[in-house]
């Protein structure tokens, strides 16, 4: 299996340490956990939109590296931009929780360069 592929893993299982950062609470109610993270404010409420948006993240990078990896096969390239993307993505989630959203932005566009490039190896390829 190539980095690329690998990296699909760790992007799917990305939003779960923001989750847990964002449940990291006495006051969490594991019976009630939207309402909670719906009422929560700060750095946890920040870590809850930072998980949300690596699970929307997700779909577009895999479906990227499987792109490319069918397209363009086993590819250096391809698999510096999904070890990229996911470099991106931990900062990104990081910045969101310590409130950086220009440094933020800045971040999500260079994931979403990451996931164009897949999508130009391939392109390449054919």
């Amino acid at each position: 299996m190539t980095i690329a592929l690998w990296c699909v893993l760790v992007a799917a299982l990305l939003p779960f340490p923001f989750t847990l950062a964002a449940k990291s609470s006495k006051r969490f109610d594991n019976a009630a956990p939207r309402e909670y993270l719906e009422q929560s404010s700060g750095w946890r409420k920040r870590a809850h939109w930072a998980q949300l948006n690596s699970f929307e993240a997700f779909p577009p990078f895999a479906a990227a590296v499987i792109i490319a990896h069918v397209v363009a096969g086993a590819n250096a390239t391809a698999d510096a931009l999904a070890v990229a993307f996911i470099v991106l993505r931990v900062l990104y989630g990081l910045c969101y929780i310590a409130d950086k959203a220009t440094l933020r932005s800045l971040l999500w566009a260079g994931g979403i360069a990451c996931m164009i490039g897949l999508f130009i190896v391939a392109a390449r390829a054919s």
